[in-house]
């Protein structure tokens, strides 16, 4: 889906509360609350699902999505919960937002695929500091698309990584019903 669509998705009032009111990503809280709070990137974040936790448990987020009705709804959560979030409208695809290197103890890219994000996000994450993906695969005789992996296919992305866990099968995220691909790992220290 392209941005124009997902603006569409968060302006509809009946598909748009689900994403409003979606809990946290089960992996993120389970990551991130096994982490000491630094300095988190939540990319593709929606409505803010992800950063919104993050914040209410001591990160400093950086959250970044392309719908612009997404982003407002975020900084209007945060807001109301008395949340400091920097929440940024960029298209992720058109490489509108810069990735600091090495500036963030916590990347996290959840139910979103874009191959050459991959590289990017990894040089934003500090040594020592973790990458979490989650992304949809393909299942029985489909081909790989824009926004499914083959199964197995994640893993290659991080050749020389530390990798702190790997599924793949059905989400654990009632949000979710495809198949999916997890990752966590960590940044080699330098």
């Amino acid at each position: 889906m392209d941005i124009r669509g997902w603006e569409e998705r968060y302006r509809s009032r009946a598909r748009a509360a689900e994403d409003y009111q979606a809990a946290p990503t089960p992996l993120v809280m389970q990551v991130a609350g096994q982490l000491a709070p630094g300095r988190a990137l939540d990319l593709a974040s929606g409505a803010g699902r992800n950063a919104l936790w993050l914040a209410q448990h001591g990160w400093q987020v950086t959250a970044v999505d392309g719908a612009a009705t997404a982003i407002a709804a975020l900084r209007e959560q945060a807001r109301t919960a008395g949340l400091a979030i920097d929440a940024r409208v960029a298209d992720l695809k058109q490489h509108t937002f810069t990735i600091e290197p090495a500036a963030f103890d916590l990347v996290t890219i959840c139910y979103y695929l874009q191959r050459d994000l991959f590289a990017r996000a990894k040089s934003g994450v500090r040594a020592g500091g973790v990458l979490l993906a989650i992304v949809h695969t393909t299942e029985g005789d489909e081909e790989p698309t824009e926004s499914r992996l083959r199964p197995g296919e994640l893993a290659q992305y991080f050749n020389g990584w530390e990798i702190l866990h790997l599924r793949e099968g059905r989400s654990s995220d009632t949000a979710h019903k495809r198949s999916v691909a997890e990752i966590v790992a960590r940044k080699p220290d330098d």
